[in-house]
């Protein structure tokens, strides 16, 4: 790579934009993929746990075979640029017909068809998510070069995930009632529809964008590798491996509340305004997440390090879920009330996404050094893999809870539609079992992520400038 090259405003401004577009996408997916086929369309919740587990199951074998296909690429436009653009166009299209179900469709048909749709939209975000991470590595030299390009990719992620979880439920209803002319959960099917077309419109406009202001000028060459090698050094790189184990185990804490919080605003915290309480919920804790990754990460930053920040991240969002386990014992009748723990957890989440992408993009140079390989898609395929296979892990994970509470209401239930006030019918152990799932299992994962990481992590500054040196003096022998 040329030394004296460096990202320009306008690439970054446009690699940034990019990350928006991707992480609208994925949310829209992780948060309401579940509830739309399960809670609107009347699949049973097993059955949407088994489809969206298995989804990640198969990503195993994809994506680290994506990562050696980006690899070997070669083409006028350079490695990258190619499969964002396909991967991008792809997954537009299949997330809008993921969205929109064919009425007709019920039963083992419906059932098919979310397999197959949400099968196919993993395959396709693989295709664009793999190289848009692999990026880093490749444009930049490590240090604060990297932690800074990391930081901003991920905080314009974060403002993509916040849009998302603020706007969904505010302009799907608002949207099948001026285009189907219905409301309640029919309203929310077109609502949906037609959300997910604008949704999949912005990704393709952002990620056009980037692959025409972003130059490949002079990308790292990596070595292709087989399967089986490939394989065997992310096993070889045990500081990827203790990295991207800890992101599930973040991740899949983070998403089984994001799965569930849906549920407890229309079957627990209830009423006829269910829908604006979680729109305000959503804002606030959208908003949180985005000005912890703008204004928190970087003040705190100026006095601590990275490692430091993770812990005092790790141990906000243990206490937010406390916080939130001790109200489940209360009547929690104020949606004001549950800022306290979203605040803590949403702040958290915003760091700690900053935080362990710049985490991962350090184990490439360890990699380099330890195995003499620079496997730059190879180790972000673990990412993209480890991110959806939490998402799986916890939609499994929400769909049991719901099963066991039995809380769904499918198309059937007109009547309730008629108030939205799906709370009146839900028991008090269906409550508490909603409650003490989305509160104990993320407390349980966190924990075990805080000991694992602290045993096995030993990529502090002072090593990753140490490890930083001596690849620079490697390539300059070469």
């Amino acid at each position: 790579m040329d030394n004296n090259y460096a990202l320009s405003g306008r690439s970054k401004l446009s690699y940034a934009l990019g990350a928006v577009g991707k992480d609208m996408v994925y949310m829209l997916s992780a948060s309401y993929v579940l509830y739309y086929f399960q809670d609107l369309l009347g699949v049973s919740a097993i059955a949407m746990g088994v489809i969206l587990m298995a989804a990640r199951v198969f990503d195993a074998f994809n994506d680290p075979i994506m990562g050696v296909i980006v690899a070997k690429t070669k083409t006028r436009w350079g490695k990258f640029r190619p499969w964002l653009l396909i991967g991008t166009v792809t997954n537009a299209l299949i997330l809008f017909l993921m969205f929109a179900a064919p009425p007709k469709l019920s039963g083992s048909g419906l059932v098919a068809y979310a397999a197959v749709f949400y099968i196919l939209w993993g395959v396709t975000y693989t295709m664009m998510d793999i190289p848009y991470w692999s990026m880093i590595p490749a444009f930049t030299q490590g240090g604060k070069e990297r932690e800074n390009l990391t930081t901003l990719a991920r905080t314009c992620a974060g403002v993509g995930s916040a849009i998302i979880t603020i706007a969904t439920m505010a302009v799907v209803p608002m949207l099948g009632k001026m285009l189907g002319g219905v409301e309640g959960n029919a309203g929310e099917i077109i609502g949906f529809k037609f959300f997910s077309l604008i949704v999949a419109a912005l990704f393709v406009l952002f990620t056009l964008l980037m692959c025409i202001n972003i130059k490949e000028k002079s990308t790292v060459e990596m070595e292709t590798v087989s399967v089986g090698q490939m394989f065997k050094a992310l096993v070889q790189n045990d500081q990827a491996m203790t990295v991207t184990l800890t992101i599930v185990l973040i991740n899949t804490a983070i998403y089984i509340t994001s799965n569930l919080v849906i549920y407890f605003f229309k079957y627990d915290f209830g009423g006829t305004g269910w829908n604006d309480a979680y729109v305000l919920f959503n804002m606030f804790g959208g908003a949180i997440q985005v000005l912890s990754m703008m204004a928190f990460y970087p003040l705190l930053r100026r006095k601590f390090t990275s490692l430091q920040i993770f812990y005092i991240c790790l141990a906000m969002a243990i206490i937010g879920y406390a916080v939130l386990l001790l109200l489940a014992f209360t009547n929690m009748s104020s949606v004001y009330v549950l800022f306290i723990p979203a605040f803590f957890i949403f702040a958290a989440n915003g760091m700690l996404t900053v935080i362990t992408t710049v985490f991962l993009a350090n184990t490439v140079d360890y990699g380099e050094l330890k195995n003499g390989r620079r496997d730059e898609s190879v180790i972000f395929s673990m990412q993209t893999f480890v991110v959806k296979l939490a998402s799986g892990v916890a939609a499994l994970a929400a769909s049991i809870c719901l099963s066991l509470t039995h809380l769904q209401s499918g198309t059937d239930v007109s009547a309730a539609d008629a108030v939205t006030d799906f709370s009146a019918a839900v028991t008090l152990s269906q409550k508490t079992g909603l409650r003490m799932t989305m509160a104990v299992i993320p407390i349980a994962g966190l924990v075990i992520a805080f000991f694992w990481f602290k045993k096995k992590f030993i990529l502090d500054e002072a090593k990753v400038a140490e490890i930083t040196e001596a690849v620079k003096a490697r390539h300059a022998e070469v």
